[in-house]
C-alpha cells in the first residue's frame, strides 16, 4: 500500500535536510582540521625581545609564564588584559611566585577587557599609548589562532611573536579521544570562525563606505 501524499513530503523533505547537513558538515569538518593546524604545541619562539609582554587572563599559568619571561628580561614591560576590578598590580603578582617589589614598576594592568575582542582593543590602546612596535602575547595554546586574528586585525604594525601556555587537562594531541578537550577544541573553532566572519564582514562595509560617493 503506497503511503500519505504528507508522509511521502515529510519523508522528503528530511532527506533533503539530511543532504544540506551533510553538505554543510563537509567544508566545517575541514575548517576544523585546518584550525587544529593553527594551534601550537611547542613555542615557536621563546627568545627574541620585545617591547612588551602582554598576558590574557582567564587561563592557568599564563599570569605566571608572562612574569618569568619579564624577569628573564625578553621585555622591558608587561600588561595583563582582563582584570577583574578591585584588583591591583601588587595583588596579581602576588597570585605568583614572584616578588611584587622587583616587577611592580614593570606591570601594567587593564580592566576593561571580558573577551578576546576586549582584550584586543584594551591592548591596543595601551600599546599606542606607550609607542611599541613589537609584542610577544601570552595566552592558551587552544587560544593562540583567535587570539592572533584578533589582534593583528587590531594592532596591524606591531611585530606579534605568540608564546603559548600549555595547561595538562587540556589534550591539544588527539584531542578528540578526550571529551573534555574535544569540547573546548570545538567550541573555540566556532568562536575563531565567528570573529573571522565578524571581521569580513566588517572589511566588506569598510569597503563600501569608502566606495560610496
Amino acid at each position: 500500500m503506497r503511503k500519505p501524499v504528507h508522509y511521502r513530503r515529510a519523508r522528503h523533505r528530511l532527506r533533503n535536510l539530511g543532504i544540506v547537513f551533510v553538505v554543510a558538515l563537509i567544508p566545517w569538518a575541514w575548517g576544523l582540521v585546518r584550525f587544529d593546524e593553527r594551534v601550537p604545541e611547542t613555542v615557536a619562539d621563546a627568545t627574541t625581545p620585545t617591547d612588551a609582554i602582554v598576558v590574557l587572563t582567564g587561563g592557568q599559568g599564563r599570569l605566571e609564564k608572562g612574569l618569568d619571561l619579564l624577569s628573564e628580561g625578553l621585555a622591558r614591560r608587561m600588561f595583563v588584559s582582563g582584570v577583574y576590578h578591585g584588583v591591583d598590580v601588587r595583588q596579581i603578582i602576588t597570585l605568583s611566585t614572584h616578588d611584587p617589589d622587583a616587577l611592580a614598576c614593570c606591570v601594567e594592568i587593564g580592566h576593561g577587557a571580558r573577551d578576546t575582542l576586549g582584550n584586543a582593543a584594551e591592548t591596543a590602546g595601551w600599546v599606542r599609548r606607550h609607542g611599541m612596535s613589537s609584542l610577544r602575547v601570552v595566552t592558551a595554546g587552544y587560544h593562540m589562532p583567535r587570539t592572533m586574528l584578533e589582534f593583528r586585525h587590531a594592532m596591524p604594525d606591531v611585530r606579534l611573536v605568540p608564546h603559548p601556555v600549555f595547561s595538562p587537562r587540556v589534550r591539544t594531541r588527539d584531542w578528540w579521544r578526550w571529551p573534555g578537550s574535544s569540547r573546548l577544541i570545538v567550541g573555540e573553532y566556532t568562536k575563531y570562525l565567528l570573529a573571522q566572519l565578524r571581521l569580513s564582514l566588517s572589511e566588506v562595509l569598510e569597503t563600501t563606505a569608502d566606495a560610496t560617493p
